[in-house]
Formats: structure tokens, C-alpha cells, sequence
């Protein structure tokens, strides 16, 4: 019997960048009752809020149903809980970048991208380049680009294999995957979405066996790849539509 569903983000709840629909909160929060879930992504805190968590409080998730609620943010390498007492998050651990290893991260990026021609210069005030703390992320189109845009720019993954294999090239310290719909995320080796999945099991205090992970990009290189390669049970999922899907199918068979 699995005791938690733990999930990939961008895709697989949601359009990418924007907050999981009404249907997708309320069966995450009918699940509540039954599993601890963990989503884990290479989105920032305030991300996991606006997508996730505010959406799931609409829905009528409890305190009590949000204590059961962990966010594995940046490929969980921060970690925060839900505290019903003072009904905020609380941090339980963070592994933040120096400043030198962002600077590096961020010029490999953007000297890759230019030499390749997938540079995008903005004039809106928004980020290609984001320092999320303990990950740096690449963002093709920046924050603000529209789904459909943001979609039609790298759907066979090309343009950002090459930017990630040159960035390689030039900062071979540091660990480059593909993510979401136009991103790059940049960590520390060893601190891929195999790190976070460990710090799960460690904190949620359950074995392998006992986790369920949904993903969209589970194909060698991609960043739910990590996870396939431990033995979690997976199930690959092309969109948002398809994990309401097998939730459904999970909520209807206990």
C-alpha cells in the first residue's frame, strides 16, 4: 500500500508556470485523506504557493489536510511543512549556491545560449537566468511567456540539450537538465531529483516501495529520469490531463 504520492510539477499538475486548475486541487486535496503528497520540482517556494498551495486552499484543503502537504522545492534541496499552529510554511532545510557558483552557473547559460543563437533579449523587466537560491534556472522566454509560446519553442527537447551539453562544456563542475517546457536547471552534482527523493524518504520516514511518483519527463536526461533510475514506482504522464487521470483511477480503487 503506497503512503505517498510524490509528484513532478510543470506538466504534470499543471500548464506549465500557471496554478493547477479547480479539478486538479480538488483531487489532490480528496487525496489528502488518504496519502501524504510531495510535489518535488525545480520551481522556487513562491512558485509551489501561487500553483499549488493557494489553489488546493480554494479547493477547501483543511489545516489538518495541509499539514500532510510537503513541498520538495528546487529538486528538494529546500524543504518546507505546513505549521497549523501558525498556519504558514516553515523551512526544515535549505543547500543554497555561493555566490561565485551562481555567477558560474549563470555565465555558462547565457555564453551557451548566444553561441547556439537561442539567446532572447527581453525589454520587460522579466529573467532568462534565475537565481532560485540552491538551483539556477534557465528560462528560454523568461518568466512571463505565454503557454502556447512557451510550448512551441523546444517540444523534441534539441535547443536545450545543446545549451545544456555547451554549458557542460564550459562549466564541467555543475549538472545541466532539461525541464519544463523551455527550461534548463543548473545544480550541484548529486543534487538532481535523486537528492530530493532520498531527503523524502528520510523526512516522510517511509521506503521506496511505499512512494508513488507521477512525471512527465522520465526519459533519460530528463529531470524525473533520476527518479526511474532509484526504482521508485513511476508512472510517465504526457499532461496535467492524464495525472487527474490516474488520480481518479487511484481515488476510485481505495
Amino acid at each position: 500500500m503506497k503512503k505517498v504520492l510524490s509528484f513532478d510539477v510543470d506538466q504534470t499538475l499543471n500548464v506549465a508556470k500557471t496554478p493547477i486548475t479547480p479539478e486538479m486541487a480538488e483531487l489532490m486535496v480528496r487525496c489528502l485523506d488518504k496519502f501524504e503528497l510531495a510535489p518535488i520540482s525545480g520551481q522556487k517556494y513562491e512558485q509551489f504557493l501561487a500553483q499549488i498551495y493557494e489553489p488546493m486552499k480554494a479547493a477547501g484543503m483543511t489545516d489538518a489536510q495541509a499539514k500532510k502537504l510537503h513541498f520538495f522545492v528546487t529538486q528538494g534541496t529546500r524543504y518546507y511543512v505546513y505549521d497549523d499552529k501558525k498556519k504558514d510554511w516553515k523551512l526544515v532545510y535549505k543547500y543554497d549556491l555561493t555566490d561565485v557558483q551562481v555567477k558560474e552557473m549563470t555565465q555558462a547559460l547565457e555564453q551557451a545560449a548566444k553561441e547556439l543563437g537561442y539567446w532572447v533579449e527581453l525589454d520587460n523587466g522579466d529573467e532568462i537566468i534565475e537565481n532560485r537560491l540552491s538551483q539556477v534556472t534557465y528560462s528560454a522566454l523568461g518568466q512571463k511567456a505565454g503557454s502556447k509560446e512557451k510550448y512551441a519553442w523546444d517540444p523534441d527537447h534539441k535547443k536545450r540539450e545543446a545549451i545544456a551539453k555547451r554549458s557542460k562544456e564550459l562549466m564541467p563542475q555543475y549538472e545541466y537538465e532539461v525541464a519544463g517546457t523551455t527550461s534548463i536547471n543548473v545544480t550541484l552534482p548529486g543534487t538532481n531529483k535523486k537528492f530530493g527523493m532520498e531527503k523524502l524518504l528520510k523526512y516522510l520516514k517511509v521506503t521506496m516501495d511505499e512512494v508513488l511518483y507521477i512525471g512527465d519527463m522520465t526519459q533519460p536526461g530528463g529531470n524525473d529520469y533520476p527518479v526511474v533510475e532509484m526504482g521508485f514506482e513511476t508512472i510517465t504522464v504526457r499532461d496535467w490531463q492524464e495525472t487527474a487521470n490516474v488520480l481518479r483511477g487511484i481515488l476510485a480503487v481505495i
